[in-house]
């Protein structure tokens, strides 16, 4: 039987008991149905599965004793910063949902001046929220065991003037390069820019390539904005990471 993996924002160490917080309480007990004495496995972020059984269930609690813990070796030797702008509908959530399984460690969603997406402060924020909530489901799902971090939304021109290691390598999908992934160098970081659906303007183009950023070619058809920065990872991943 496939063991329930339970993302729990609290301090886990094994032999102790805890309850779980509201969201992995509404998870376990509410939709999978669980109850006392089913294991499942929790994990909080910080690099380890704990193993766990259901000690006590209640009409809004639980209890759970850790028995276990094992640290989780499913992360990319290289790490990957998304800026992508954002798209209309569940897209981005898609987008955002398949980068996290793909290995991303940072995403920032990005407003430039073809975005179809327009939000105010608050809806910005709730969208951050959003975002990050799908990044941990994708976690339970995927096995990984850190958390990536949704950034806060920032126009691309706050994205591209951001101070960077010097050894990040930062590229720009752009389906007019010249440059493919497999022509770059080995690095440790990557930064990859990909935009909206109507594509960056040239101003954007030439404001990214100023700030140190490669124009890089995954093909010869242009692909949808949600294509394409999961064709980047994948061969990202693939030329220099650990697929």
């Amino acid at each position: 039987m496939r063991t329930v993996r339970v993302y729990d924002n609290q301090p886990l160490q094994t032999d102790t008991e805890v309850t779980l917080c509201s969201d992995a309480f509404n998870h376990a007990i509410k939709v999978l149905r669980m109850n006392v004495n089913d294991p499942l496995t929790l994990f909080n972020g910080d690099g380890c599965d704990y193993q766990a059984v259901i000690t006590s269930v209640q009409k809004k609690s639980a209890d759970v004793r850790i028995i276990g813990c094992t640290e989780k070796n499913n992360e990319s030797p290289i790490k990957i910063h998304l800026g992508q702008v954002l798209s209309r509908g569940d897209k981005m959530d898609f987008t955002v949902q398949k980068s996290v399984e793909l290995g991303i460690n940072v995403i920032t969603p990005l407003v430039s001046e073809r975005c179809g997406v327009r939000l105010n402060d608050e809806r910005s924020q709730k969208k951050q929220e959003t975002l990050q909530k799908i990044v941990i489901s994708a976690c339970e799902q995927s096995g990984r065991a850190i958390i990536p971090e949704v950034r806060p939304l920032m126009s691309i021109e706050e994205f591209l003037s951001e101070n960077t290691d010097a050894d990040e390598l930062k590229v720009t999908m752009n389906p007019y390069a010249d440059c493919r992934f497999r022509d770059l160098p080995q690095a440790g970081s990557y930064r990859l820019l990909v935009g909206p659906e109507g594509g960056f303007t040239d101003e954007e183009v030439e404001l990214s390539r100023k700030a140190g950023y490669r124009d890089v070619l995954v093909g010869p058809r242009i692909l949808r904005t949600e294509t394409a920065a999961l064709v980047a990872l994948s061969i990202i991943q693939s030329c220099f990471g650990d697929i």
